[in-house]
């Protein structure tokens, strides 16, 4: 079989017969390469990057998704990404390409029979870092018609469980954008995030404007807010982060895509943007995105876990893709992001976490010397 290397691109696409053999797609052939190239409501009393006044809480009824994904992956740059592309095999002989077997579905764990599903897994290469989202980052179109993403911004927060749930009784994964300081509130809901098998990404420390930031403290500073983000979110959550990043308010300075791209962090705008953050009724709200899926016919949507709104229209929302033919992609990355520790260190810093070891069991710290 021959295989086709084209520089510049970011999406793995693979054969069927490969893809059989790793489980990351279903169903039919993927198209050619050049048809392949992949906020702020107080809902809690707060803004994003804005510390609560009260505790957290998780809903306790949240239904964690069992699932194996494929392994995470790595980021391309405005200049310069990569797309591998396996060349289709040579037709087989109708009977023998009827006796073909089809690639498994992903392993999701769903008690819902009339659950969406995921339809299928894309694995992203980020080397060089990418940009994904038509709004900004035109290259990589990898939707088919009637595909969506979904990805979800500014949590983790206590509406991110309804959120959780909502993808879980649809048997749904999604990709989250968490901002640092929300992942040092609320650590246990990012834990949530990451057991359910979703992909997670970072969105800055404080959800600040990096362009205002370049401005005024240069490309340090700038960096300093992603670094710490990314750092954050790698430490309240206790697992490998995907190197996905999206702007605040998806704005974006040419310097900090350079950046991503030395880092290999895929960029994420969108192509179909709720505006969630604006409206408030849980009805509006769905009757406005689903409109404008249907219009644009597929896309990366993005919504905000933060939203309150959002938390509560999500199961309409999923429901109404449904009865509208659309079908969910979970993009997956190749590789991980690895943090940089002085940026480790910051967070530690700045928080004031403790830096004692709470591995050790129990009765080996504490024991009995006197009574029952």
């Amino acid at each position: 079989m021959r295989r086709q290397v084209i520089t510049g691109g970011a999406i793995v696409v693979i054969s069927v017969a490969s893809a059989a053999a790793y489980g990351i797609v279903q169903g039919k052939w993927f198209r050619s390469a050049h048809q392949v190239a992949a906020q702020v409501e107080e809902s809690v009393n707060a803004a994003p990057g804005q510390k609560p006044e009260g505790g957290e809480t998780a809903s306790a009824w949240f239904a964690q998704g069992a699932a194996t994904e494929p392994e995470p992956a790595t980021a391309p740059a405005q200049t310069s990404t990569a797309v591998a592309q396996m060349a289709a095999p040579r037709p087989l002989p109708d009977r023998q390409a009827q006796a073909a077997p089809q690639p498994p579905k992903p392993a999701i764990a769903c008690a819902n029979p009339n659950a969406m599903g995921v339809s299928r897994v894309v694995e992203i290469d980020t080397t060089g870092g990418p940009g994904f989202g038509s709004q900004h980052f035109k290259s990589f179109d990898f939707l088919r018609d009637h595909e969506v993403a979904l990805t979800f911004d500014d949590g983790p927060w206590p509406t991110t469980p309804l959120v959780l749930k909502a993808l879980a009784d649809q048997c749904l994964r999604a990709t989250f954008f968490p901002i640092g300081k929300h992942a040092t509130y609320h650590p246990d809901i990012l834990k949530q995030v990451v057991a359910a098998g979703h992909t997670v990404g970072s969105h800055t420390w404080s959800h600040a404007d990096l362009q205002a930031v370049m401005k005024k403290g240069g490309e340090a500073a700038a960096t300093e807010e992603i670094e710490k983000g990314i750092s954050a979110v790698h430490l309240m959550s206790g697992a490998s982060l995907a190197p996905f990043f999206r702007f605040p308010d998806l704005r974006h300075p040419p310097e900090m895509i350079s950046y991503l791209g030395s880092r290999n962090v895929a960029s994420f705008s969108t192509d179909i943007d709720s505006f969630d953050f604006k409206i408030k009724k849980p009805e509006e709200l769905t009757k406005s995105l689903i409109a404008k899926v249907i219009k644009n016919g597929k896309g990366i949507i993005l919504m905000h876990d933060f939203q309150k709104a959002t938390s509560i229209a999500l199961p309409q929302i999923l429901g109404e893709l449904q009865k509208n033919g659309f079908k969910v992609v979970h993009m997956v990355p190749k590789g991980t992001l690895s943090t940089l520790p002085q940026y480790d260190e910051a967070v530690l810093k700045e928080n004031k976490l403790p830096t004692m070891s709470d591995s050790k069991p129990t009765e080996s710290v504490v024991r009995t010397i006197s009574g029952q």
